[in-house]
């Protein structure tokens, strides 16, 4: 006994409906200005023919004056479970072409079914969005959508990594899904992301604020700090895509995919041993340490044009994934500010969720001194990376390059807030403050008593330097577990991590810890 063929037919001819999404001149459009649909960024991320789409044939459920009988192929979205690098990953992805992507009641549950999947499975989430925003003809219901989603976003959180493609408008409430994301990654044409835009902003408050100033990728990525990564065009943030999941576990419960080999290789890079200048007041670009310290082609940095002061992202070292926490000497001088701290907190706390060792490279002279960044609330910042460090119990590897000043060495992962191996150059400097200052005030009266103050300063500056800033006086203390050759740096970080990947710490049962926020 075989279907009857006006079934099959019927299904056929519902499916090609479905797959057109809003049309072939739509599509069309799109093409000419450089864009993809909503289909074929879904194909472009999975493996090929893995996709398994959900939803198909879902349509909208507005009673207004226009929709009856009109049919919206999956109401605007694209939802489904596929493969990446062999691995699950379930995305839902708005179409445009479709009612402007606009989210309704079924568009809602549609992207709520997917993330109860990925959260139940243990699978990430990629989600495209690309969406005019709320759909106005369905009134409360769209907005009630709206909270479903974020409630989502919310369980979801610490459970699976959540990922966001900004590849077209994103609106209004819209935007606080991808904010509640782990990473963002928005397309430098073609989208914007904001809560208000011109118009609401110049009836509100008189303010004449183009959508470039606060709405674009550039703005997000390098002043509001609120995306991650820029994507040239939708390739590009596919591509994005991939390679930050390559560093990922699929949820909190695995490791992230470790290629470890089954020795460590051993080499010394002597290289290392010139990259530090013999003066301490001369700046050196830490890049050049993480080309060093990582596998080649193993680097994929997080929110690069946002407080340049300190570097973070994923690598691996030996085959090991690693959460690199760097300073930045070439960039005011390295110091920890309100952004840069924002920055760096956040970061720690999804490498904690997710299981990734940490490797934090220091040298940093304090944090930033400065009216604005007191007002600002630089103690509460800071105090989030003081937290965020604490209460991690991954692998916590620390490395000493140069200056760890004051409450920015503890902030930067000391032993006292938990590093499991702390290594030093010879040339670190571990100390309350620099030489300068705390030779000026201990050594107050004799330096005011001297015939030559500056010959006098100069040598209580030198002895405080050999005496207090040097990595020696840290390591009697044992407050550090090595002082290294540069040379010796990879080698010695490699050991740490695979030493410590077994590492697993309890901590008392409760809710949740209170970041200070």
């Amino acid at each position: 006994m075989t279907i009857k063929k006006e079934l099959l037919d019927e299904l056929r001819q519902r499916r090609t409906v479905a797959l057109a999404g809003g049309g072939k001149e739509k599509m069309k459009k799109r093409h000419a200005e450089g864009r993809l649909g909503a289909r074929e960024r879904v194909e472009l991320l999975f493996d090929q023919e893995s996709f398994s789409e959900y939803g198909m044939h879902v349509n909208h459920a507005c009673h207004m004056p226009g929709f009856a009988g009109k049919f919206m192929p999956g109401d605007g979205v694209v939802t489904g479970t596929g493969n990446v690098d062999g691995r699950p990953v379930a995305i839902y992805s708005q179409d445009f072409t479709v009612g402007g992507g606009a989210l309704g009641h079924m568009q809602a549950k549609k992207i709520c079914d997917i993330m109860t999947i990925a959260s139940e499975t243990g699978i990430p989430v990629v989600a495209i969005n690309d969406s005019g925003g709320a759909r106005i003809q369905e009134g409360i219901h769209s907005l009630s959508g709206y909270g479903q989603v974020f409630y989502k976003n919310v369980a979801a959180s610490g459970v699976v990594p959540q990922i966001a493609i900004i590849a077209g408008p994103c609106a209004g409430g819209a935007a606080y899904s991808p904010a509640l994301m782990d990473f963002i990654i928005q397309t430098r044409t073609h989208s914007s992301m904001f809560i208000c835009g011109p118009e609401v902003i110049k009836a509100a408050t008189g303010q004449v604020a183009p959508i470039e100033q606060f709405g674009t990728a550039e703005a997000h990525a390098a002043v509001s700090g609120n995306i991650h990564f820029i994507a040239e065009d939708d390739q590009h943030a596919i591509s994005l895509t991939r390679q930050l999941l390559s560093f990922l576990p699929l949820n909190n419960l695995q490791d992230p995919p470790h290629y470890i080999p089954n020795e460590i290789l051993l080499e010394r890079d002597e290289s290392m041993n010139e990259l530090v200048p013999d003066d301490p007041k001369f700046s050196f670009d830490v890049y050049q340490v993480i080309d060093r310290l990582l596998d080649p082609g193993q680097w994929l940095e997080v929110q690069r044009e946002f407080a340049r002061n300190i570097v973070v992202g994923f690598g691996r070292i030996n085959g090991m994934v690693v959460g690199l926490v760097a300073n930045q000497p070439t960039y005011k001088a390295g110091c920890l500010d309100i952004d840069s701290s924002d920055k760096a907190a956040r970061f720690i706390r999804f490498c904690n969720a997710f299981n990734v060792p940490l490797v934090n490279l220091v040298d940093v002279p304090g944090f930033m001194p400065g009216l604005a960044q007191e007002r600002g609330g630089i103690i509460r910042h800071g105090a989030k990376m003081l937290f965020a460090y604490a209460a991690a119990t991954v692998p916590k590897i620390t490395l000493i390059m140069r200056k760890a000043y004051g409450g920015a060495y503890l902030a930067m992962c000391s032993k006292d807030m938990g590093a499991d191996f702390i290594y030093a150059w010879p040339c670190a400097e571990i100390a309350v403050m620099g030489a300068e200052s705390a030779a000026r005030i201990i050594y107050k009266k004799e330096i005011e008593e001297a015939e030559n103050h500056i010959s006098k300063e100069a040598e209580l500056v030198k002895s405080y330097r050999d005496q207090f800033a040097t990595p020696y006086q840290a390591a009697s203390r044992d407050m550090i577990t090595d002082v290294i050759e540069p040379a010796e740096t990879r080698v010695r970080i490699a050991q740490a991590l695979r030493i410590s990947l077994t590492k697993r710490v309890s901590r008392p049962a409760k809710k949740h810890g209170l970041i200070p926020l």
